[in-house]
């Protein structure tokens, strides 16, 4: 048991100490994760780590696919359905194919029900890698809104073709009618399920008081829940989740109360954090299994079938994106579509963006050992093998030669009327004048008689200059030394608050719960400052650190 925790804590820190050298390095973390596993593999002595597939599809999967659907853009997701649709759906089912005919052709002992079970695998993309790839580059929206609605689906379509597979493997027996029928009613089914458990969270949520500590454990309850039920059902768990996980995020703003949702947030950042580390930590370990695993086939071999499959992949993905971009510009005469003239700079990003990653990990693994007639699993440590390198090849070669190209063709966004630190000043600015006018029109007489009333409408009129000062700043260069001067002030000021504060706590002259509550308060007022510089127009303003730094006069 020892070991186990102690494995456990080792693992934590290396993804600790590994993400903090991919920002030093400026690396998307993913990539360095996996040859950060894969160099702990080879430290001698260490023991051989075997990761079960239900560890990957119960305690990871759902966590990280509510994750990623709570954060994901409804009005986004809806804007592009058509294209997500056909990426999720249609590319995956035209990838297992594609794959299933090409190992069929080359790889000796490959049925074409083999084909489909490895392409079923390596058919879905990870837009986990894709989107920290893609994080530290200027994308359009569109581009990264595409990517994220794509992965809500694609692991529910992919795992479907596999079960498929797996079933015609075992059995002997496939019928494209039987499984056409069973593949849509397991995914209508499947968002079914999740909305209908994600209602009874809702009523939960709504109806009964739940302090920040119970409202954060029920979410993190949640999708768990949400995949149990379905997959109990033999329905889609992939989909119940994204379905319930939408749901529930877009009603969040009126669901939740503001202490829970502050408190949930940063919990689920922490768990998203970790779980998405040890997961490509997890790819990079079962490099020495696999490999002991191998077989009859040379490594030579089985790695010249694994480039071989993932040219396939890259390529047909590439062209399929390529080819719906003329595609969507023909449909547009006839229906009305986001994006008529897509171009080519886009669909090429989004094409190279495919990723391999956990999805096909877990799924190579929960192929059986043994058939049900007791013979060994045709081609299992072959299909292990290649999977590996399909991931390996698509995290480290295209994430790293991925910002290269996005560089080297640029792509302009057609869809940001306005910068996004512009839109929320002047979101912030219009819902000042909403308060102030309310306040006018609802409490006129108490703002006369009752003097916080009367200071709080003398606030927001403060705040609507302000903002209206900061708007015209916006688009004066000249001023952008003064700007930079407010922030570093506000923040110095920020900081001497903070120190004295703990002056304060050390003479035990207030309560510790009192003083905690206003530095939360400094917290808060920190991030809104550090985020409106960040997001200053020519990114060189003053942009106040978040540690280590002493106050002017402090020593």
């Amino acid at each position: 048991m020892h070991h186990v925790l102690l494995l456990c804590l080792g693992l934590t820190m290396a993804v600790c100490l590994l993400v903090m050298l991919s920002e030093r390095l400026r690396l998307p973390y993913p990539i360095l994760l996996v040859v950060g596993g894969l160099t702990i593999s080879f430290i001698p002595g260490l023991p051989p780590l075997k990761v079960e597939p239900d560890l990957i599809f119960l305690i990871f999967l759902p966590p990280l696919l509510y994750e990623a659907a709570w954060f994901t853009s409804w009005q986004e997701f809806w804007r592009w359905r058509r294209l997500i649709g056909f990426l999720a759906f249609g590319l995956v089912l035209l990838t297992s194919g594609v794959v299933a005919l090409v190992a069929w052709s080359v790889i000796p002992g490959f049925t074409l029900a083999l084909g489909f079970l490895l392409g079923g695998v390596v058919s879905p993309p990870d837009a986990v890698a894709a989107t920290s790839v893609m994080r530290t580059m200027k994308l359009p929206r569109r581009i990264t809104a595409i990517l994220e609605g794509e992965s809500l689906v694609n692991d529910a379509s992919s795992l479907i073709v596999f079960r498929f597979a797996l079933a015609a493997v075992l059995s002997g027996v496939f019928s494209w009618q039987q499984a056409a029928t069973s593949f849509l009613l397991v995914t209508l089914l499947g968002i079914a399920v999740g909305l209908g458990v994600a209602l009874l969270f809702y009523a939960l949520h709504r109806w009964l008081p739940t302090s920040p500590s119970a409202h954060t454990v029920l979410t993190l309850i949640t999708p768990h829940l949400l995949y149990v039920a379905a997959e109990t059902l033999h329905v889609s768990g992939v989909m119940a989740v994204v379905s319930g996980g939408l749901l529930l995020s877009y009603h969040s703003s009126h669901l939740f109360s503001p202490g829970n949702r502050r408190q949930g947030l940063s919990t689920w950042a922490s768990l998203g954090f970790i779980l998405n580390g040890a997961v490509f930590v997890l790819i990079g370990l079962q490099l020495p299994v696999i490999v002991n695993e191998l077989g009859a086939f040379s490594k030579l071999e089985a790695m010249g079938y694994g480039v071989l499959v993932t040219a396939v992949l890259v390529l047909t993905r590439i062209a399929f994106l390529l080819l719906a971009s003329p595609f969507s510009h023909f449909m547009s005469r006839f229906i009305a579509v986001s994006d008529a003239n897509p171009g080519w700079r886009g669909p090429l990003i989004v094409g190279y963006a495919g990723m391999r990653g956990v999805v096909s990990l877990a799924a190579a693994l929960s192929i059986p050992l043994l058939t049900p007639g007791g013979q060994p699993f045709p081609q299992r440590n072959l299909i292990l093998f290649i999977t590996f390198v399909v991931i390996l090849l698509t995290l480290v070669g295209q994430g790293l030669t991925l910002p290269l190209l996005i560089r080297w063709i640029g792509v302009e966004d057609r869809d940001a009327a306005r910068p996004e630190h512009e839109q929320q000043m002047a979101l912030r600015q219009h819902l000042a004048q909403t308060s102030l006018g309310y306040l006018q029109r609802h409490y006129r007489r108490e703002k006369q008689h009752n003097s916080l009333v009367n200071s709080l409408g003398r606030k927001l009129e403060k705040e609507v200059q302000l903002t209206s000062q900061r708007l015209a700043l916006l688009t004066d260069n000249r001023v952008e030394a003064e700007v930079a001067q407010y922030h570093h002030i506000f923040s110095d000021l920020l900081r001497a608050q903070r120190l004295e504060l703990h002056k304060l706590r050390r003479l035990g002259h207030y309560d510790a719960e009192v003083i905690r509550y206003l530095e939360g308060q400094l917290d808060l007022e920190e991030e809104k400052l550090f985020h409106l510089a960040y997001y200053a127009p020519s990114h060189q303003l003053a942009v106040p650190s978040r540690a280590n730094v002493t106050p002017k006069n402090s020593h």
